[in-house]
């Protein structure tokens, strides 16, 4: 069966990112690398908050970064999401002003996705971060998703 992937924002965002610095090169190179080898081999889901967040303001590779992500299935937002969003934000688990990454953590956990896929290394795939995230969660009774950045999902994926 196949693994499920959340795409989180930054995923479209640096496979069509334009910057020319090591790190964004580098980043876009891991995200395009991941996303030919091992998209098909992944079911790949996202969500409205993904097209939202793509859809803010105008940037060279907007149009772009939506037609990767747009047939991707979207998870539901059901109204048990937003309790879950409340209680991450309360436990400082995502910071008030990025509803958005609180939103992507709480679909990723709540159906069950096996892997979020991200390259938010501040408020998502932190490592200081794991232990609390899987504390509340399972307070909570959701599942805990990896919380992955295409090198270390890529890496795992390896045969």
């Amino acid at each position: 069966m196949k693994k499920t992937v959340y795409i989180e924002t930054s995923i479209p965002s640096f496979y069509h990112e334009t910057r020319e610095e090591p790190e964004m090169v580098a980043r876009r190179n891991w995200t395009r690398q991941w996303w030919a080898r091992w998209s098909r081999r992944c079911r790949l889901v996202t969500s409205e908050g993904v097209i939202a967040e793509l859809e803010e303001g105008q940037y060279e590779a907007q149009a772009n970064a939506l037609r990767l992500v747009r047939r991707l299935p979207r998870l539901e937002v059901v109204d048990d999401i937003a309790g879950i969003i409340d209680v991450y934000v309360a436990n400082r688990l995502m910071p008030k002003e990025r509803l958005g990454d609180a939103l992507h953590l709480a679909l990723a956990s709540y159906h069950k996705c096996d892997f979020l896929l991200t390259w938010n290394c501040a408020h998502i795939a932190n490592a200081n971060k794991f232990e609390h995230i899987r504390i509340i969660n399972t307070r909570l009774g959701l599942f805990v998703p990896a919380l992955v950045t295409p090198i270390e999902l890529y890496a795992e994926e390896r045969p």
